[in-house]
């Protein structure tokens, strides 16, 4: 029997971020979870973002596209006209310009930050909590908009949401579905007249979100929203669930192993036509049948690694500060895993995102001791015969980013 060892391939609900959104993370599964929505105070969020951080985002971080968006009366401002050269020295283009993001803001444009979970240590540190919890990857994008305008107009989104009002009020008109659970592949665009005939019914939800306040979207519930009385802000986290579609797409790139789902069709023969068609589609669902009851498990699993271990990237890493303390690595040092960071460890070959790193067979007990998540001093790393040992293998692993300090 192989000895395994995987992390975070299950949810945590234990997670602090659920339960600040959810509050009970069980009631919200079975409440609401990919079913309704849910309206519910969260308390004040402004440790994650407010506006003064808005606009240290906006006029000192040198954000560049597409991390700043522009709307403006239901449509995207093109990004030529808030970005500019970086200046002397930045031979950058799409650099944003203060002072343009400013006049597009005094006539009623909707700014939206997008990508904050990698660029806002706050919210980094949050959706990295919240992806633990639900066992999926979580964005997180903001939203400012001036009193009494409207961002966006009636859409879905093909993503779960949470939306966290941190400043301002925004009135909330949400209607059930027109394409229940729709796809990424499946975007609102497609069913505007839908969506825009539903929009002028009666809404299942009409509410003005106020600070600390959360609203729970499952994915295909339409929604616009439009602050009221003062400028806006609210954070949006984008929740990428993955669906039984994912595990059939996984399944179908696997069948293209067996020679009957491979085969070629006769010569001259009419795809088009349904009743030349019918034989060989009946025989092409006879073949995939075949080919998916063989289907196993740890090969449908390993496939799907490559987009759902890189879907969220794990807790950063300073490389500079992480270089040096492998460096003066010493018996008394503690290490423990790099949060979120996706891997499988069998019988010392371990596999995370895009790499695989191999260690001899002795180094299996204190690999499980270093991955097994809480931190631990290098001496104490078991199965070795020696400091230097263990120096060495904790050493490698920090300089991998697999290990980070334990006191960060």
């Amino acid at each position: 029997m192989p000895d395994q060892l995987g992390h975070h391939a299950a949810p945590d609900p234990s997670g602090s971020a659920l339960r600040r959104c959810v509050g009970d993370p069980a009631a919200f599964a079975d409440e609401h979870w990919g079913r309704r929505p849910m309206l519910r105070p969260t308390g004040d969020c402004g440790d994650l973002l407010d506006l003064e951080a808005v606009d240290e985002l906006l006029s000192v971080r040198g954000l560049r596209t597409p991390f700043l968006r522009v709307a403006h009366d239901g449509k995207l401002v093109p990004a030529e006209r808030f970005t500019g050269g970086g200046g002397l020295g930045a031979e950058i283009s799409d650099q944003v310009r203060d002072d343009r993001v400013l006049d597009l803001l005094a006539g009623g444009a909707t700014l939206v930050l997008q990508g904050l979970h990698r660029i806002w240590p706050p919210l980094q540190a949050f959706c990295l909590d919240l992806a633990g919890a639900l066992g999926c990857a979580v964005q997180a994008n903001a939203y400012l908009t001036p009193a009494g305008n409207t961002g966006f107009a009636t859409h879905y989104d093909t993503h779960d949401v949470f939306v966290l009002q941190i400043a301002g009020t925004k009135h909330w008109r949400v209607h059930e579905p027109v394409h229940p659970d729709p796809l990424e592949r499946q975007p609102w665009g497609g069913r505007a007249d839908e969506v825009a005939a539903t929009a002028t019914g009666p809404a299942y939800l009409d509410h003005v979100l106020s600070p600390g306040e959360l609203l729970y979207l499952p994915r295909g519930w339409l929604h616009a929203a439009s602050a009221v009385e003062a400028t806006s802000l609210h954070v949006t986290l984008g929740l990428r669930r993955p669906t039984r579609y994912t595990i059939a797409q996984a399944l179908l790139d696997l069948a293209g192993a067996d020679p009957q789902v491979r085969s070629g069709v006769p010569l001259g023969l009419d795809l088009t036509d349904p009743a030349q068609l019918a034989p060989h589609l009946a025989a092409t669902v006879e073949a995939l049948h075949d080919a998916m009851r063989k289907a196993d498990p740890a090969e449908i699993a390993r496939h799907l690694r490559a987009g759902q271990w890189t879907a969220h990237r794990p807790a950063p890493v300073r490389p500079v500060a992480q270089a040096a303390f492998a460096d003066s690595l010493t018996g008394a040092s503690r290490v423990r895993l790099r949060p979120g960071l996706r891997f499988s460890c069998v019988d010392g070959r371990l596999e995370l995102p895009g790499r695989v790193l191999t260690f001899p067979p002795g180094c299996q007990s204190a690999l499980q001791a270093a991955l097994a998540g809480p931190a631990v001093g290098v001496k104490d790393l078991p199965g070795l015969d020696d400091l230097e040992s263990r120096l060495v293998l904790a050493r490698r692993l920090l300089r991998e980013g697999v290990l980070v300090p334990a006191d960060e």
